[in-house]
């Protein structure tokens, strides 16, 4: 008897029979400049962001079919008080409406600087932490209800190159940071101590996910995920690998040999933790389901649009949609049931050589789009250049996931219109590469992390300081590679 497919694989073959498909839509946007009038997504997806982003429909109502978008705060008050939703409150769309009209845009105001570049950063998942990490072996852990006061700072272990990723465990008891080496290490973030120094001052545990005595330096990590239970942890490596690493065993259970070239990012699709994504420099998205990867040794689907690597994944965290950053200057957005077989994936038709670390994307590759693009709507206008810069879904509690938002190698923050595709906002300031930033999971609220070596905060509508918002920043005469 041959494997026993999973629900992704059903799914998949139902939509494509087995056969990579063109989705309508799929690269509209990317040929369109800001200010120009862009299609609409009209797919399952923009319905149900406009369900969890719009108000009552008691208040939004203005005659028999017609209804009135944005609905005013001052007429949603109103209602409120006359109890027209016959809830007495605003329910969380209504503060979702509320909220997703008011992007985090004033300032910036500094966090902090260091002489290093900033590599990555992020919110806890409640927002009352913010964790920052730089090439030059430091983590920052930062306490946002106290003032951004420094809560941990963090001295690498055994550093090749940079941290390249960190992620804090869901009860926020412990970070892992990554680097160009097999070895994952981990902090206990709830120690009194506020220094951290690697086997100085406190033990930074190392996680080893080689195999058979590979090696200190035989591959690197570029991307590691905590599980939604904190049990395990998930990570792609240049050796072209996924591996999952059981912290209650303390052991590595699962290495996959994923892609044809390095895998830049990994991430769990939902709080099941069964199925993960894969984002590579072979150009594909995979999708992973490991409750019958052991049976047949294959992804659940491919995912096909980007002409060049995948340089970050989002998960929408329902197991369905996902968006990618890739370095022929895109995000993408995705449904995993419009997801190829594997035989189904075509190869790479560059003619051009172009290296994305050194050189700006070739004019004759922007005009080009893939035969076959399997993606729901295409985003662009941020450039990715130079490093693996990262994109993300905006909150779902404060914004109903409304918008997409990206660092870019000039220096912005992006953030697009999930739906219409426009940009709505950009954010300028730093000197040089913004490769990660993070939006607060329930206030307009997000920092971004520079090789500039700063971390700035943009609000809405401000703190009310006294002192005044950072000036921009001018360019340094520096290496920036």
């Amino acid at each position: 008897m041959g494997y026993a497919m999973s629900r992704l694989e059903i799914d998949s073959q139902l939509c494509d029979g087995g056969k990579t498909t063109n989705t309508a839509s799929a690269s509209q946007f990317a040929s369109q400049s800001h200010g120009e009038s862009l299609p609409h997504l009209d797919h399952e997806i923009a319905h149900l962001t406009k369900l969890r982003s719009g108000s009552h429909e008691t208040l939004s109502r203005v005659a028999p079919g017609r209804r009135e978008l944005p609905v005013s705060v001052v007429k949603m008050l109103a209602g409120r008080e006359g109890n027209q939703s016959r809830k007495g409150r605003f329910s969380s769309v209504d503060c979702c409406h509320v909220l997703s009209r008011y992007l985090p845009v004033n300032g910036p105001w500094q966090v902090d600087e260091m002489s290093s570049r900033a590599y990555v950063s992020q919110f806890s998942a409640d927002g009352s932490l913010f964790v920052a990490g730089f090439q030059g072996s430091h983590i920052r852990i930062y306490n946002v209800d106290s003032g951004w006061k420094v809560q941990k700072d963090i001295l690498a272990r055994s550093l090749r190159w940079t941290v390249t990723d960190t992620s804090l465990s869901p009860d926020q008891r412990f970070l892992v940071y990554a680097s160009m080496s097999p070895v994952v290490h981990i902090v206990n973030v709830g120690s009194t101590a506020t220094e951290s120094v690697a086997n100085v001052t406190e033990i930074h545990d190392g996680l080893d996910f080689s195999v058979d005595d590979d090696g200190e330096y035989s591959f690197g990590i570029f991307s590691v995920k905590f599980s939604n239970d904190g049990r395990e942890l998930v990570a792609g490596s240049n050796d072209n690998s996924i591996y999952v690493y059981d912290l209650c065993e303390n052991k590595l259970t699962l290495r996959i040999s994923a892609h044809s070239s390095d895998v830049n990012t990994v991430c769990f699709a939902d709080e099941s933790d069964h199925i993960i994504y894969s984002g590579s420099d072979d150009n594909l998205c995979k999708v992973w389901d490991r409750r019958c990867f052991i049976a047949n040794g294959r992804p659940a689907g491919v995912l096909v649009g980007h002409l060049e690597g995948v340089t970050f994944i989002d998960s929408r965290g329902d197991g369905r949609y996902l968006i990618s950053n890739g370095k022929d200057q895109t995000i993408k957005l995705w449904d995993i049931r419009k997801m190829s077989s594997y035989a189904s994936c075509i190869t790479r038709f560059r003619n051009y050589e172009w290296d994305y670390r050194w050189r700006d994307y070739p004019t004759q590759a922007r005009g080009l789009k893939h035969p076959n693009d399997q993606s729901l709507a295409t985003y662009s206008g941020h450039s990715v250049l130079r490093t693996l810069v990262r994109c993300y879904f905006s909150p779902a509690e404060s914004t109903g996931q409304k918008y997409i938002y990206t660092g870019s190698s000039d220096g912005f923050v992006y953030i697009y219109d999930l739906v219409s595709g426009a940009e709505v906002a950009k954010l300028n300031y730093h000197s040089t590469t913004v490769r990660d930033c993070s939006w607060h999971p329930s206030f307009p609220l997000l920092v971004s992390s520079s090789w500039d070596g700063v971390i700035a905060r943009w609000e809405f509508p401000g703190t009310g300081e006294a002192s005044r918002p950072l000036v921009k920043r001018r360019s340094r005469r520096r290496d920036l590679y």
